[in-house]
This record gives structure tokens, sequence and C-alpha cells, in this order.
């Protein structure tokens, strides 16, 4: 036990504190604290220690027990869950107090007819704002945000972007009323939930917004000239996700090299950890603070992602393994329906997708603290890296280019800029018929450059990787 309140003694601040001694005249002083671990992941409380740390110890360790114990149930509402130990240490007593995470939330200090619930700030107790107590209050009562109703009706809403978007995914289509019940997105008097709010074509919730802005150089300025591009994007989920995809990728490096006749691709950040950190971003926020949105910023050398709401159980991600974190929704119907749109996987954690997704896993990083959740990633490749990426391209399409004809160097050089070709464009840049494009085709995979995919309309051709 001694070696137990030794090691609290270099714990990090967060989670434990110190005091000197009981101050019975003065119970809010440790009673906040009290209060703010049960509101959080708990903690510890030694009493007979000062703020240095040091070890003064307590003269009546019988007397500050029973008033200790007393005060907790008499002025935090509902009870907390608490263990209380008196320790001998350096020939000196000590009280320490464990509380527990509550499973009641919200937790308050109770006096004289008024009620004040405090959250663990850093090193401090601090009153909780209205829209943590209000995430207490869903948490206490086992509800989430999404699943709470709207007075928006059912009737009145329109999902085409959903129900396209789900038929493309699934190839079913959604049969009315029973299916938006049992994904959750209405309740039984069909009015919408919050989830089925953010996935309808007219989204009016305030909140569901993402301020984009690409920055001049490595940091914000304070001149609208310093950003090079900025947009601000509202509405549905779906929406917010495709525009935000968009704006980043358009603000994004690609380049591949050709070794032989294999094109390997080179890109500032991994579309996989773009999208699941955007995901992640959307279904893991805290809708409930007014007037917040998701920041995306980008830099010349990074990319942070940054969405309202810390940790949903309290922890700070930097604190965490993230190889082997829990999977925890602050919006479980929300995340069940990104998971049938093939927007994130059901199991495991996607901050451990997004570190694999990367060359180097330590480009990643995250942060998190009580009001919001960072995503940084730095470049995968630098100007330089480019640059010389840029010249072997350059090489690799000459060496291709030899001995094609002018139609089929435009041919090449289109599927370079563009992925892919299909016939009707191949026609269209060389003015040639369709038999003398086919004829083109043949050729080309006939020399091991190109590659035909699909059939019929859908038939293009791309080059051979």
């Amino acid at each position: 036990m001694e070696q137990d309140i030794k090691n609290l003694l270099t714990a990090e601040s967060t989670h434990v504190d110190f005091k000197v001694s009981l101050e019975k005249s003065k119970p809010k002083s440790w009673l906040k604290t009290v209060v703010a671990f049960a509101n959080g992941i708990g903690g510890s409380l030694l009493f007979g220690i000062d703020d240095e740390r040091n070890i003064i110890g307590l003269d009546d360790i019988q007397g500050d027990s029973e008033k200790i114990s007393n005060l907790i149930k008499t002025k935090i509402d509902p009870i907390t869950m608490f263990d209380l130990k008196p320790i001998a240490i350096e020939d000196k007593n000590v009280l320490l107090l464990n509380i527990q995470s509550g499973k009641m939330t919200p937790y308050y200090y109770v006096n004289e007819g008024t009620r004040t619930a405090y959250v663990r700030i850093g090193n401090e107790s601090l009153t909780a704002p209205s829209y943590i107590i209000h995430e207490l209050t869903l948490k206490g009562q086992h509800m989430s945000f999404d699943g709470l109703s709207t007075s928006e009706r059912f009737d009145d809403a329109s999902f085409t972007l959903f129900k396209s978007t789900f038929l493309s995914v699934t190839s079913k289509r959604l049969e009315g009323r029973k299916d938006y019940l049992s994904f959750g997105m209405i309740d039984q008097d069909d009015h919408l939930t919050y989830a089925g709010l953010l996935l309808s074509d007219n989204c009016a919730l305030l909140q569901s917004r993402i301020f984009c802005t690409r920055w001049a150089g490595l940091g914000k300025g304070t001149r609208s000239l310093d950003a090079i591009d900025d947009k601000e994007f509202s509405g549905n989920v779906i929406t917010l996700l495709k525009e935000a995809t968009s704006f980043i990728k358009n603000h994004s490096k690609k380049a591949w090299r050709i070794e032989g006749l294999n094109r390997i691709e080179y890109i500032d950040y991994p579309e996989n950890a773009v999208r699941e950190a955007l995901v992640n971003a959307l279904v893991h926020r805290d809708y409930n603070i007014i007037g917040s949105e998701i920041h995306i910023d980008m830099y010349d050398d990074r990319l942070e992602i940054v969405s309202p709401g810390g940790m949903f159980d309290g922890k700070n991600i930097q604190e965490v393994d993230i190889d082997k974190i829990a999977s925890i929704r602050r919006n479980p119907i929300l995340a069940d329906i990104f998971s049938r749109l093939d927007y994130m996987e059901r199991r495991g954690s996607g901050l451990k997708r997004i570190k694999d997704s990367f060359i180097d896993r330590n480009n990643v990083e995250f942060f998190s603290n009580e009001s919001s959740f960072f995503v940084i990633m730095r470049k995968q490749f630098n100007d330089q890296e480019y640059a010389h990426t840029d010249e072997r391209i350059k090489s690799g399409f000459e060496q291709i280019m030899i001995g094609l004809s002018d139609s089929e160097k435009l041919i090449i050089d289109y599927i370079r800029q563009n992925t892919k070709i299909t016939s009707k464009e191949a026609t269209n840049i060389t003015k040639l018929s369709s038999a003398q494009v086919r004829r083109i085709f043949v050729a080309l995979q006939e020399k091991n450059i190109i590659l035909a995919h699909g059939e019929g309309r859908s038939r293009n051709y791309i080059l051979k990787t």
C-alpha cells in the first residue's frame, strides 16, 4: 500500500489531487474534485499531502475518515461509489480516497439549495458547461444524442442522397417507414431522431458543418491573404464527407513513378486514412455543443482535422495505446448506418487503421482534451521527393512513348492525366473513327502497355501496373 501511495505521488495530476488537511469548514474545496472524478474516469484524493507532494500527515485519522464519508453522502447527489483507506507512510498517517467513475451521471455538489456539477479539466475541478452536463445526462440514462427525437416529422423530410447511397452500396431499396425505424432514424411517433436529421437532405442542424482552410505556410495567419483557399460546408453528413474529401484531395499532391511499366503512386495523405479520419470526426464528434463545427486545416507540411468533443469515455487519447483501444461510440446509431454504407467498419479502431495506412506510422498523431479531438497527419513526401519523382515519371513515360504513333501517344498521355480512358474519349481526342481506336487499343495491349477493364459501355483502359 505504501508503494501505491508513492506511485500516486508521481502520477499525472489530472487523475490525482492532494489536500494537506480536510478543510472541514470549506468542504467544497475538495468535494468538487470528488464530483469531478465521479463525472469523469474516476480518480484519487490524498489527504495529508501538500501541493508539492510532501507528506505532512493527519492528526485525527478516525475523525477525518468519518467526516469525509458523511460529507460525501450528504453533499453529493446521487451518492457516488468511493473507497477510503488510512495509510501509514514515513511514520505519518494519510488518507487515500478513491472515487470510481460514476454510472449515474451527472453528479452534483449540493449546498444550501444549489446543485453544481464539476468536471476535471487538466489539474483543476471546474464547473461543467451546459453541453457537458447534457452529455453526462444522456450517458447516465444510457442514451445517445443521435437517438433523441426531434420536432421534424418523417413525412416532411426527404432522403434522396441517403437512399441512392444505400442502393449503390447494398443493391437494396429502402422500403419506407419500417426501414427508417429499424435503423433508428425515426421514433415510434414518426419524428426524426437526430441521426435521421443528420442524414436527411435538408439537414437544418447548425452544428452539422465543416470549415476547411488551406493555409499558406506552416501556421494559421491573421489575414485573409494567409489563406490560399477556404470553404464552409453544411448539411447532411454524407454531403459533408464528400465535400471535405474533395477539398483535401484538391489541395494534396499526388504523383507516381514508373518502374518499367509499373506505376508506383506517391501521395501526401493516404486516401484511406483521410476517409477514416473524416468519418471518425463526423460519427464520434459531440453534437451537443451549439455553434460548433469540424475544422480541417491544411498546411505546407501537414493536415489537421479537429472535431468538437474529447474522448467519449473521458480519457485523453495521447495516454492510450492506439493498438489496444476499445471502440466506444458516442453516436452509435450514426456509426451503425455509416458501417452499412461501407464508410466505416463495425469492429476495431479506425485510429489504428489511420496509422496503418501510412508508410511511417509516426506520421500520424492523435491528441484530445475535454473539448476537442485532433488528428494530425504529416505529409509522406516532401517537395524535393516530388520533384525527383516528377523527373522519374517524365523519364519513364518518355521510354514508353518511343516508337508510338501520334494517336497512341495522345491516348497514353490522356490515361496518364486521368487514370483511365474510354473508347468515346479516345475518339474525341484523336479525331479517329471507333474502328481505328479499337485497333489502337489492341496494339497497345499487345505491346503490354495498357489493360482493358469492364465490358460493353463500361469498358475502359488503364496503364498496366
